[in-house]
């Protein structure tokens, strides 16, 4: 894995998440490693979602960047940040989502609810939505989100060649229906998010 110094050697002058930083963000969430390691997938897992409700095309690329950015700023924060740390993620991934809508302009119709100034409270209220509209999608459906984003890098790739296989379709079919089942979550997120305001 590339550090810190390595990254700037190269000339991209962007931070990335090495293994020592990596240790300490895991010391964050739990002392226990096994605990913390569950935490860090949960973590990870619900900013992809996250992300893909908002109609993010790389939900996973964001999250990653997400996680980089509290690593990053962890050695500032952690020992006056109280309650839990997983809403810290939350927090950062609403900036990283900002700047995404900035670099790429999407359709009004893609756009999230604008957030409250009480973030904390609404995002809480999105992701009791979103594992409320994941219940209650089709069980294939909800199979096929879950294995969708699995994985990073070359091995989200080569997973995606094989969920295409297993269902019988091509990879482009894969990426419509994929692309299909999050713009209904993105509706359902949107009309339970509506109601719990009214």
């Amino acid at each position: 894995m590339c550090t810190e110094s390595q990254t700037a050697a190269t000339g991209s002058g962007k931070w990335v998440l090495d293994q020592t930083a990596f240790d300490r963000l895991l010391g964050w969430l739990h002392p226990e490693r096994e605990q913390a390691g569950r935490k860090y997938e949960d973590i990870r897992v619900r900013l992809i979602r996250i992300f893909t409700c908002r109609g993010c095309h790389e939900p996973e690329d964001l999250a990653d960047e997400t996680i980089n950015r509290v690593a990053r700023k962890l050695a500032e924060i952690e020992s006056d940040y109280e309650g839990n740390p997983a809403l810290y993620f939350y927090g950062v991934a609403h900036k990283v989502h900002l700047e995404y809508l900035r670099k790429r302009p999407m359709p009004v119709t893609t756009l999230p609810p604008a957030q409250p100034a009480n973030a904390d409270n609404e995002d809480e209220r999105e992701y009791e939505c979103l594992d409320r509209c994941m219940k209650g999608l089709p069980p294939d459906s909800r199979d096929l989100m879950l294995q969708y984003y699995q994985d990073e890098k070359r091995e989200k790739i080569e997973h995606r060649k094989r969920l295409a296989a297993q269902l019988g379709i091509g990879i482009n079919a894969l990426r419509i229906r994929a692309c299909r089942i999050r713009e209904s979550l993105y509706h359902c997120v949107r009309n339970c998010l509506e109601g719990a305001a009214g």
